[in-house]
């Protein structure tokens, strides 16, 4: 008899809902896909013959956190589901065009054929696409609408001069907390009035389930009312309001996602929970400068409205945490420490820079008494607060600092200097050497004012009356902004001085030549990067460069700076909040310094890329958001050293470029929806065990959980990535 008749006379006898699972072998399918004991595989076929590109959705509650796999059919529909837990598990499909198929009960060692099950319709099929689809329906105002001209006029708020400026509210203020087109904002519950409705929509915002977060439901209210004013409210909450209304009335994306391709279909995703319902900002898992650190330890994340620090064990699958003490000494739990990113260094501990400060500011932060302070005091109130835990001793120490921030970076030197963002005129450090030797900060601690050589003599001028002192930028446009604008376009200084910048920065890298780049996120139009050089003898050798997207045709290719980072060869990677990244390769630049080094210098060392999801109503902005750029210096992940990876938060997705190409690669996070992330690392577990031994690890970063397709009461999430040599590998 031949053997395809065997094989579906076995089929036919262990038929199950959604799917076959074979209780012995399935002779047809065996011959092509090899099982190890821990894996479940087979083939999912359509009403057209086999599904390539969906993905194979495996979930359990069996285990110590709620666990799920995933992994992406090949080009013959066929799929393997590698180092499964024991475990029951429900088995599913889903795919661009399909609707969820009925979960089919198994275990590891299991064969099953799946059927996938058509839509119905399109907009069933919608459902399942990314919120960028979705969000990409919104129409702003239209160009020739700018500028505004307030609540007596066009209604547009005064501040906002260019269509661009009206974008980067939608983008960097109302999606820096969760996405938006995502089921939860793109309906509305409430009938009647939109704009009453959106209205009350945003001031019943809050962070996450947790009491204990005190009072930052109101604080998140207060700031989605701050941001709708910004618009002009009536203006924002109309755009918002008719977005809404066309969608409940049956208006659908213009294009639908595509299905994972190439090498895309190689990617295995591991989502578990972790962190209970608490906010986590951000993950690490080991060194970024040295992917072997910490191999197979913990994963950490920020608890950024509780003060915890989450502690996540991939062997046990058991989360606990470490509450961040208070500065006193007491080791109260300081529910107000804003713990915001992290950093690991080559010793395994966790640094871990917040955005709140506590105690008093020490003497010598102002006094002089230290090269910095004489060069440059610092007078703020309270101290900046820098938490480290130490694996070690499983304790956190919290270190006063001058000056912190919110995102930190090492150097490559034998010194592990962790440069730091946050503060509008200053860069600041902690020589971790110096501090493990002597647990002196006074010592430890520096920073640099940044200071451009606008004069254009090669050095900065040590006094400080030489300086052009620049007004402080504002977040929503305005005089402030304006103002600063107006200095970098060398309009308000005097050329024969110095220029001390006056920029908030966020997201920043250290390059393997010890300078350090960061974004310059407000103004927000256009936003900078910007470049400082410590030199040999800090702070009077320091010297600072920034760049801003070009100005062409009035407007910018991009705009809001999130985060940047820096490969091997020194080239910057600017992550833009309006949906775009941007390279940009210093080498290129015949300007760095004089009057005219003021942002606008050098055009010609920026080249930018769309991200791949749609355009917004037809403008410049992409529906997509990119936090920051990691780059994946050892080829962790099988696409080559030096591979750019970049969170896309509206998109569940992380993307990838590789080196030497201009593509995008997607790797989508497809269960469940609401992939937010602010940050990956690469970790190697084994050397020896190829891809099974090296991570990419990520997190569900949203402050808004209950957003997620898992609804109310859902948790933050740790995320996975393995990126197999074919998409059968096992």
């Amino acid at each position: 008899m031949n053997k395809h008749i065997i094989a579906a006379l076995f089929a036919s006898s262990c038929m199950v809902a959604g799917g076959v699972l074979s209780t012995v072998p399935n002779f047809a399918a065996a011959s092509e896909i090899k099982l190890a004991k821990d894996a479940i595989g087979g083939t999912v076929t359509g009403a057209k013959g086999p599904e390539a590109g969906v993905w194979v959705v495996a979930e359990t509650g069996d285990l110590p956190t709620k666990y799920a796999k995933m992994v992406v059919t090949d080009d013959k529909g066929r799929y393997v589901l590698p180092q499964m837990p024991d475990a029951n598990y429900k088995v599913w499909v889903r795919g661009y065009g399909l609707l969820d198929s009925k979960p089919v009960a198994a275990k590891p060692g299991s064969h099953i054929d799946l059927t996938a099950t058509p839509a119905p319709d399109a907009k069933t099929a919608a459902e399942y696409y990314p919120a960028a689809y979705w969000y990409a329906l919104l129409h702003p105002p239209a160009a020739t609408d700018f500028p505004g001209t307030g609540p007596e006029g066009n209604g547009i708020a005064a501040g906002l001069k260019t269509q661009q400026h009206w974008l980067e509210n939608m983008k960097e203020n109302c999606m820096f907390c969760h996405q938006i087109g995502d089921k939860a904002t793109r309906e509305m519950a409430s009938t009647g009035n939109s704009k009453e409705a959106w209205a009350q929509r945003i001031q019943l915002a809050r962070a996450e389930g947790d009491v204990s977060i005190g009072n930052s439901g109101k604080f998140l209210a207060a700031t989605m009312g701050n941001n709708m004013a910004r618009f002009g409210k009536e203006r924002g909450l109309a755009m918002y309001a008719d977005w809404t209304d066309r969608i409940a009335a049956g208006e659908l994306p213009q294009e639908a996602p595509p299905r994972p391709q190439g090498i895309e279909r190689n990617i295995v995703v591991t989502v578990r929970d972790w962190g209970g319902d608490h906010y986590i900002h951000d993950q690490i898992s080991s060194d970024h400068r040295d992917p072997n650190v910490n191999a197979n330890g913990p994963i950490y994340g920020m608890g950024t409205l509780t003060g915890y620090l989450e502690i996540f064990d991939p062997k046990t699958l058991k989360n606990t945490h470490a509450p961040i003490p208070s500065l006193d000494g007491s080791q109260r739990h300081n529910t107000e420490a804003q713990v915001h990113a992290d950093e690991m260094d080559a010793k395994g501990r966790v640094w871990m820079p917040t955005i709140y400060k506590e105690g008093v500011e020490a003497a010598y932060c102002k006094d002089g008494s230290t090269p910095y302070s004489k060069y440059y005091p610092l007078n703020y109130d309270k101290a900046a607060v820098l938490p480290m835990y130490d694996p070690a001793t499983q304790k956190v120490e919290v270190i006063p600092l001058c000056v912190g921030g919110n995102h930190s970076n090492f150097t490559f030197d034998a010194d592990n200097k962790l440069y730091f963002s946050g503060d509008n005129t200053v860069i600041s450090w902690i020589n971790t050497r110096v501090w493990d030797e002597t647990h002196d900060v006074k010592q430890a601690g520096g920073w640099c004012p940044m200071v451009v050589d606008t004069s254009g003599d090669g050095k900065i001028d040590p006094d400080r009356n030489n300086w052009n002192v620049m007004a402080p930028p504002t977040a929503g446009g305005g005089e402030g902004s304006e103002r600063t604008m107006q200095m970098m376009k060398g309009t308000e200084f005097d050329a024969k001085k110095d220029t001390l910048l006056n920029v908030h920065l966020y997201g920043m890298t250290v390059a393997r030549d010890g300078s350090v780049w960061e974004a310059a996120y407000v103004p927000y139009v256009p936003s900078a990067i910007v470049h400082m050089i410590p030199g040999k003898n800090p702070p009077e050798t320091c010297k600072t460069e920034i760049y801003q997207p070009p100005l062409q045709n009035g407007k910018y290719p991009a705009f809001g700076v999130r985060g940047v980072g820096v490969d091997a060869e020194g080239v910057a990677w600017a992550a833009f909040s309006s949906g775009q990244v941007g390279k940009f390769d210093r080498r290129k630049c015949k300007v760095t310094n004089g009057p005219t080094a003021t942002g606008q210098q050098c055009p010609e060392g920026w080249t930018f890329y769309d991200l791949p999801s749609p355009h917004v109503g037809g403008t410049s902005a992409t529906s997509d958001f990119v936090y920051s750029g990691w780059d994946d210096s050892h080829g962790v992940m099988g696409l080559g050293k030096e591979t750019m990876f970049f969170p896309a938060i509206n998109s569940d997705s992380v993307l990838a470029m590789p080196k030497g190409t201009d593509k995008f690669v997607t790797f989508r996070v497809p269960y469940p929806m609401g992939f937010y992330t602010r940050g990956v690392d690469f970790r190697i577990d084994d050397p020896k065990a190829g891809w099974k031994g090296k991570t990419l690890q990520a997190t569900y970063a949203s402050a808004a959980q209950w957003h997620q397709e898992d609804g109310e009461g859902s948790n933050s999430k740790i995320v996975t990535f393995q990126m197999r040599p074919d998409p059968l590998a096992d």
